[in-house]
């Protein structure tokens, strides 16, 4: 598996979130140079990394010491240690920051900072997941309905590498399939009425 330049340079401890679930994070979430986010579950701190590549300010709880000195070592070994903040925290207990564009999820029980989430957003704004079972899954479906979030969605990103020969070409006999699913949901706009 190719991994980008910023990887590259990481040091893994945790299970990380992968480049092929990372692109479908930043697409499908719209994250920008303007943008304001707050991660949970650090670890090795490849998602926080990635959006901070790409973002103006990331907030990565992460409660587990050994796991935020490491996940801080690799946001200097990537160059995006301006842009990333790790924050010794359990985002099981609450989230700070208010008015951001984007939190994401990636902890066991993620579902129980599924509200939290709703309060650090700002209409418009969006929570995603990273679930590695299906039961996790659903229970982060159901927390974001329960939450007030628009209709909640859920996807997986399969990778299939090719053999390409002279003789022909044809898909390899392995590739990267399951890793976790990703529920995505959007914090409903606020709608106004005036009198006419």
């Amino acid at each position: 598996m190719h991994f980008p330049e910023i990887l590259k340079r990481c040091k893994r401890g945790p299970q990380v979130v992968l480049p092929k679930d990372i692109g479908v994070i930043l697409a499908y979430s719209g994250v920008g140079k303007n943008s304001v986010v707050v991660d949970a579950g650090a670890g090795s701190g490849w998602l926080a990394i990635s959006l901070a590549n790409v973002a103006k300010k990331v907030t990565s709880y992460e409660w587990r010491e050994e796991f935020a000195e490491l996940a801080e070592k690799n946001a200097k070994r990537a160059g995006v240690e301006g842009t990333l903040t790790i924050k010794r925290a359990n985002v099981l207990e609450g989230i700070e920051e208010r008015e951001v564009d984007l939190v994401t999820l990636d902890l066991a029980d993620s579902d129980k900072a599924v509200a939290h989430a709703h309060a650090a957003l700002r209409a418009g704004g969006m929570v995603f997941g990273y679930l590695p079972h299906v039961e996790q899954a659903r229970r982060f479906f159901e927390a974001c309905e329960a939450a007030g979030f628009g209709q909640p969605q859920m996807t997986e990103a399969m990778v299939r590498d090719y053999l390409v020969r002279a003789s022909g070409v044809r898909p390899e006999n392995t590739g990267l399939t399951h890793t976790a699913y990703i529920v995505y949901a959007m914090k409903k706009l606020q709608t106004t009425f005036s009198a006419l």
